[in-house]
């Protein structure tokens, strides 16, 4: 009886202890994601443009808002696959810009819906120097990294592509031959170019609330794995 009252207690213990570390990494990625949108706010709020040279001494993980000219440089078309607006699934639609001082780095001109039968639509953009403004962004999260990062997609008679499933900036900097800022460039929706877009900063990921009610659940689950293991080992032995 001793041996299974201290092996239901050993089974509980690491219950308790699984669905406790689970909560608090929920509560730790909530804060995280809490932090994230306080500083985009900021940043949104002043609108205090940076010159993309002085952009790229900044903290890589940071919000800044930036505004400069800069041309399409010479890369394919960057169609980051799986992205919802609404109830829409679609693409966004990301470019290699190359500002006149600093690094070349990515820009978001929108997103662009992706009918059932997989026939991505024709992008359009503009070729020459370009006066950009908007709020520069860590790169999207990339997930479970599963498969190759992206396939070339080459439609005829259209410019190159490539169809992304996650935005891996360092193999995306050494697959372009480009040395790649680390944030992404979320343009200005104020501006006439490019397709749908806004400044939201969680796009398709869990707000800090979700994962704050994951947390509490994943809590409970610890708190009900504990009172059955005390309510057994007091039962009465048959």
């Amino acid at each position: 009886m001793v041996n299974r009252r201290l092996l239901l207690w050993a089974v509980a213990a690491l219950l308790v202890a699984g669905f406790s570390a689970l909560g608090l990494w929920q509560l730790r990625r909530g804060e995280a994601k809490q932090a994230m949108l306080e500083r985009a706010a900021g940043a949104l709020r002043e609108r205090r443009p940076l010159s993309f040279s002085a952009a790229d001494l900044r903290d890589a993980q940071g919000y800044d808002w930036v505004a400069g000219h800069a041309r399409r440089a010479d890369a394919p078309l960057l169609l980051l696959d799986n992205q919802r607006r609404g109830q829409q699934v679609g693409v966004r639609v990301l470019a290699v810009l190359q500002p006149r001082e600093g690094r070349p780095l990515l820009a978001d001109f929108g997103w662009l819906p992706v009918p059932g039968n997989r026939d991505f639509p024709a992008v359009q953009l503009p070729t020459g120097e370009l006066e950009v403004s908007g709020l520069l962004a860590p790169a999207p999260g990339a997930g479970l990294a599963l498969g190759p990062a992206w396939t070339p997609e080459v439609p005829a008679g259209r410019e190159p592509r490539w169809l992304l499933t996650r935005v891996d900036m360092p193999a995306l900097s050494a697959a372009l031959g480009l040395p790649l800022q680390p944030r992404v460039l979320r343009l200005d929706p104020a501006l006439r170019v490019g397709y749908a877009r806004d400044l939201e900063v969680l796009p398709n990921t869990l707000p800090p609330e979700r994962h704050r009610g994951y947390a509490l659940q994943w809590f409970g689950l610890a708190f009900a794995t504990a009172c059955t293991a005390l309510f057994m080992s007091l039962r009465p032995p048959r």
